[in-house]
């Protein structure tokens, strides 16, 4: 592979906003960075990838996902967020190996980079031995994907680690992680620590995981305000009373925050993270999109469980842009007043998916928009497909007309892994491999509940 790679003749949308998009534009890339952004660059030694007809983008940013569920996708289609706990925390999870963690995270890390998510916050409550996070890493590895890996509990069980926990997740093995393998933040994979949180833990169990990730350097991630039970304990109201607020904490969800709530993750340069179609579809709450808008957040997209929706950014970006359009619409009906098309917008909708996830995954500075100097994550879509043609509005191309079948090329820190709309990864090998804990984890769980 060329050192030196150039994009030319595409729709460059850079999410830059002083760079702005390039119609006819060119992006050379040299080494693992962005170069160049502009017209008619010259570069007579880079391999050429011809955009003509397509627009580009930065890579997509998952900002929350549990990955290691990739092998039992679709396997709670149906659920409400209470079904999702029995039916997977309290079934499937105790009877994960640290095999079926790596067929997961290897498949659903490839699945992130043939739908153009480049960076990935990989949520791995899945931890049930010291295996476990070494295998979740090696499938992230191995995938070639710029990802956040997030250590999270065991899930042996749902009642010893989910209901007023007294379990403090291990310190040694955590600290062993933290060395072994994220020595350094500036890697294609870096670390933060899945908590659990208030209500889900005790005070003293709260105070020990915040002060751990305080003393080995770690930004954190924790489920918040959502669905019947979470939804009223008031979690960051606890938190301001434990005086753990922090900038570098990642609040998932927050569909039933208080005002003064907001008020406070806002003032404490918290970050935002928002899942619509789960929470739409599992009963967790109303996205909360413009709330966090309003109190001056930059909320991220993410995924969240593959069990029961899709895997894909432009499904949660079209259901993101639909939500908040009809709560914006459902406002103005009691005083008939019209609802402005500039209000939130298919532009807004794409910058929570770019770079508000770099912003919430605090790699602002390194990827989210196509800005000389930035890592070179970048994906490349047809506009000449039959659901994408003609090009007219190429972000319209990209939220609300692309699919994952019109991602044609992805490169993760100036690497190419998707060309010509095929993954260069061995697909075949990674899908045997997940099929097989498919196959091992619906016999273990017949097992189990037929003893």
């Amino acid at each position: 592979m060329a050192d030196r790679l150039l994009l030319r003749g595409g729709y460059v949308v850079t999410m830059d906003e002083q760079i702005g998009d390039i119609p006819g534009g060119d992006v050379l890339v040299e080494g693992d960075t962005i170069a160049q952004v502009g017209r008619d660059i010259a570069a007579a030694d880079a391999e050429v990838i011809d955009a003509q007809g397509k627009v580009v983008i930065p890579g997509f940013i998952d900002t929350h996902r549990h990955t290691w569920e990739t092998a039992i996708r679709g396997c709670a289609p149906d659920a409400t967020l209470d079904d999702y706990f029995v039916e997977v925390l309290d079934t499937f999870a105790p009877l994960y190996r640290p095999e079926d963690v790596y067929a997961s995270n290897l498949a659903g890390a490839l699945e992130c980079l043939n739908a153009g998510i480049t960076t990935l916050v990989d949520w791995s409550h899945i931890n049930n031995t010291s295996e476990h996070p070494d295998a979740a890493i090696q499938g992230l590895k191995d995938a070639g994907i710029r990802a956040v890996y997030a250590y999270g509990t065991a899930n042996t069980s749902l009642q010893a680690y989910w209901f007023n926990s007294t379990i403090v997740m291990p310190r040694e093995d955590i600290e062993r992680v933290r060395v072994q393998y994220f020595n350094s933040d500036q890697g294609l994979l870096t670390m933060a620590l899945a908590t659990r949180g208030p209500g889900f833990c005790t005070d003293e169990v709260v105070r020990a995981e915040w002060e751990m990730a305080r003393d080995l350097g770690l930004p954190i991630t924790v489920h918040v305000a959502m669905g019947r039970l979470a939804g009223r304990w008031g979690m960051v109201k606890h938190l301001e009373r434990l005086q753990l607020l922090y900038p570098d904490t990642t609040y998932i969800h927050c569909c039933h925050f208080s005002d003064e709530e907001w008020q406070l993750v806002a003032s404490s340069r918290g970050k935002v993270s928002i899942a619509p179609q789960v929470e739409m579809q599992m009963g967790h709450g109303w996205p909360p999109i413009l709330k966090a808008i309003q109190f001056g957040l930059r909320p991220s997209l993410s995924i969240d469980v593959v069990t029961t929706v899709p895997g894909d950014m432009f499904t949660e970006m079209r259901c993101a842009f639909a939500c908040e359009r009809a709560h914006l619409h459902e406002a103005a009906w009691p005083t008939d007043t019209p609802v402005s098309k500039d209000t939130f917008t298919t532009r807004d909708i794409l910058k929570m998916a770019t770079i508000n996830g770099a912003h919430v995954v605090l790699q602002e500075d390194r990827i989210g928009s196509l800005t000389p100097g930035k890592k070179a994550d970048i994906v490349v879509i047809d506009g000449g497909a039959v659901n994408t043609a003609p090009l007219f509005d190429p972000v319209a191309t990209v939220v609300i007309c692309a699919d994952v079948s019109n991602v044609d090329t992805v490169i993760v820190d100036g690497r190419i892994v998707k060309r010509d709309g095929k993954l260069l990864a061995d697909w075949e090998a990674a899908r045997r491999r997940v099929e097989a804990s498919r196959d091992y984890l619906i016999e273990a769980r017949e097992r189990k509940q037929a003893a």
